[in-house]
């Protein structure tokens, strides 16, 4: 289970490191800079100000933006499944519907909600405050803001229910460049490992480790050999840990590592 937090942020250089699979709807206020998320077909941004519902059972990238000469700042609060469902049954809370909404929501800032967060920054000053129970007090304080300034976000914090079976080769075409495990594919497919496992090779015939690595090695020479980019371009949106795996990846599938492609596109200029 995860766990309710409240976290700040703060980054001095642009950062794209963080996991690709949002496993809790997580709520972000932006002090300063930008955040850009991309779900695969959009993308998003929050400025200075805004307030956001980044929602659960996502695969998304992103990255941290500070502005010029200044720093990347954040408030996020994570709500995890347990403290939604205590407050749905205590007071009555419910979905009336699965909502398919994009994966970042605003939310808008008024009065009441600009001083919590006002509240919120001073009591993160203090770490002594910071007691799992007092977090979920103030969590609770919060979903009662917001539910009062957006009825209807109530379809989205309050459905419990689990990702559904869907088609799992479009899903896997769409999706392979994500760095996250097979778990969380198969979660998101509505299977066990198991299943995605046998369900995957029926209609790849190949097992799901090797068919991701090769997407996204020919994924890589594609990008490189025909819009010259270079490999520490590519590598994090690849779905790579670091640069160092991908290289040793690449030359182990192709016989010759990357830079070799950029020397001879360079000497054929």
């Amino acid at each position: 289970m995860e766990k309710s937090d409240i976290v700040y942020s703060c980054y001095h250089e642009v950062s794209r490191k963080g996991e690709n699979f949002v496993p809790q709807h997580v709520l972000a206020f932006q002090i300063s800079g930008q955040f850009v998320l991309s779900d695969g077909q959009e993308k998003y941004i929050a400025k200075e100000g805004d307030f956001n519902l980044i929602r659960k059972n996502q695969l998304v990238k992103f990255t941290k933006c500070p502005p010029e000469n200044g720093s990347f700042e954040s408030l996020n609060i994570y709500l995890n499944q347990e403290v939604l469902q205590t407050m749905a049954k205590e007071y009555h809370f419910s979905s009336n519907h699965s909502e398919t909404s994009k994966p970042m929501v605003s939310i808008e800032v008024n009065a009441v909600l600009q001083n919590y967060i006002t509240s919120l920054q001073t009591i993160l000053e203090n770490p002594k405050l910071l007691t799992k129970d007092f977090i979920d007090l103030k969590i609770k304080e919060l979903l009662f803001i917001l539910i009062e300034i957006q009825p209807e976000l109530k379809n989205i914090l309050f459905d419990f229910s689990e990702p559904f079976k869907i088609d799992l080769e479009s899903f896997m075409i769409q999706n392979y460049k994500y760095n996250v495990n097979l778990e969380r594919f198969a979660y998101l497919t509505g299977r066990s490992l198991a299943t995605f496992k046998r369900d995957f090779e029926k209609i790849f015939h190949s097992s799901p480790h090797k068919w991701i690595l090769q997407k996204r090695l020919d994924e890589a020479y594609f990008l490189m050999r025909e819009k010259q980019q270079s490999p520490s371009e590519i590598y994090v949106d690849l779905g790579f840990e670091d640069l160092s795996h991908f290289s040793y990846a690449f030359k182990k599938q192709f016989g010759f590592s990357p830079k070799n492609i950029l020397e001879k596109q360079t000497a054929s200029l």
